[in-house]
């Protein structure tokens, strides 16, 4: 099976750079993005890469409880009003490579089921999906006060992936999923900050 292929992308002007999969665009060279954002597309699919820079939120700190909760404030904020449609897989900590040892990185695992209200109201199945898997990363720099959040989002749209390869009680993640955990590790593993001073501007 082909591997994804990466490329050392350079986000916020350079100030961090990351391998991103080969076949994602830049958004911003299609339409406005936030300056605290960089979002990248799948160009083949439907899945995008989103790296944030927000302001850290909770207390100073570091501790599982105090990063734990911070991390379900970032998802509850990212999902809005759809919280109660959101279930959470798995929550771990999370090595990044190239950051200070120290530094507090998390990720979690959660799917996102639209209402069947909502479904009703866009009964163009073209764009309803039975579910979006998101993979939500977050990394803590206290003395910077930033949380940087790294979300993938991946839409699960009737007829476009194997319903069949999919349980995730079971542990079974299917193509789309596994291709985003791919991404998520590669991103772990290659994300480097090579401007400190970045987090004053934004």
């Amino acid at each position: 099976m082909a591997k994804n292929k990466f490329i050392s992308t350079p986000l916020f002007g350079g100030g961090i750079v990351a391998d991103l999969p080969e076949n994602f665009a830049d958004v911003s060279k299609l339409r406005q993005v936030p300056d605290n954002q960089e979002v990248y597309i799948d160009k083949d699919g439907f899945s995008s890469i989103i790296f944030e820079i927000c302001e850290r939120v909770g207390p100073s700190g570091s501790s599982p409880e105090i990063d734990g909760t911070a991390l379900s404030t970032h998802l509850e904020e990212l999902v809005g009003d759809d919280k109660d449609t959101v279930r959470v897989w798995n929550s771990t900590e999370t090595e990044f490579s190239e950051l200070p040892k120290s530094t507090p990185t998390y990720s979690v695992l959660a799917t996102q089921t639209p209402r069947s209200e909502t479904k009703a109201a866009a009964p163009s199945a073209n764009n309803a999906s039975d579910f979006t898997a998101i993979i939500l990363t977050l990394v803590r720099l206290e003395k910077e006060s930033t949380d940087i959040l790294i979300t993938i989002n991946v839409p699960h749209i009737k007829g476009e992936y194997d319903e069949d390869a999919i349980d995730l009680e079971l542990g079974k993640q299917g193509k789309l999923i596994g291709d985003a955990v791919e991404y998520a590790s590669r991103i772990w593993s290659t994300f480097q900050v090579k401007n400190w001073s970045l987090f004053n501007e934004v």
